[in-house]
């Protein structure tokens, strides 16, 4: 008997769309940051959404940890909804309650991009490593000196896309400095930065989707 291939095609299994949602205390240098590093990005996979200027810290934590439970288990969601990560970047700078926002986002499933004492520090670490305890202006002065785009008193942001270029270099930087932190005592004292993490989760995401599509 003859036989005949099923006409059935092959569909290709694709992770669905993953969200990264973001809320930042600023509203010039992070969200600048974040959309040059979604423009590296190579896959279509990932997708951003940026809250700016959401506040100080307790301030995000709330906003952010509220954003969380609309997506929780108990809710019924897309398969794209469910791949969203809600992440909390801001800084230390004099901030009241900035210990309180951390542990609010960590119970709520909020990832904390945190910096001690600035956003500022971690874009110098693109660079070179930092470790001197320094007054956030101090800080943001160093940036200038490399950056010379970069203005503290009027125009807050840099060509991030120079930077993401070697945002692999910045990431072991920031890792092995909150390490040298973590050594020194805890809670560490500045400098030290956890945007890594969230960078390296925005990356890793994009990475996977590169991997050839199941049959």
């Amino acid at each position: 008997m003859r036989k005949f291939q099923s006409l059935k095609r092959n569909v290709s299994i694709r992770s669905p769309k993953k969200k990264f949602i973001i809320f930042t205390e600023g509203k010039n240098t992070e969200p600048t940051y974040f959309k040059a590093l979604k423009g590296s990005l190579k896959g279509a996979i990932v997708d951003i959404e940026i809250i700016d200027a959401a506040g100080v810290p307790k301030t995000i934590a709330d906003k952010a940890s509220e954003r969380s439970k609309k997506i929780g288990p108990k809710k019924s969601l897309s398969s794209f909804e469910e791949n969203d990560e809600i992440w909390a970047v801001f800084d230390k700078d004099e901030h009241p309650y900035v210990t309180e926002a951390i542990q609010k986002c960590e119970s709520t499933k909020v990832g904390v991009a945190f910096s001690n004492p600035c956003f500022e520090l971690w874009l110098i670490l693109h660079f070179e490593d930092f470790d001197k305890p320094d007054h956030r202006h101090d800080v943001q002065k160093h940036l200038e000196k490399l950056c010379t785009d970069y203005d503290r008193n009027a125009r807050k942001t840099t060509d991030c896309v120079k930077l993401v270029s070697v945002i692999e270099e910045a990431e072991k930087r920031a890792e092995i400095q909150l390490k040298r932190r973590i050594a020194e005592g805890e809670p560490p004292s500045e400098p030290y930065t956890t945007v890594f993490k969230l960078t390296r989760s925005m990356r890793m995401a994009d990475q996977a989707n590169e991997k050839p599509p199941q049959a």
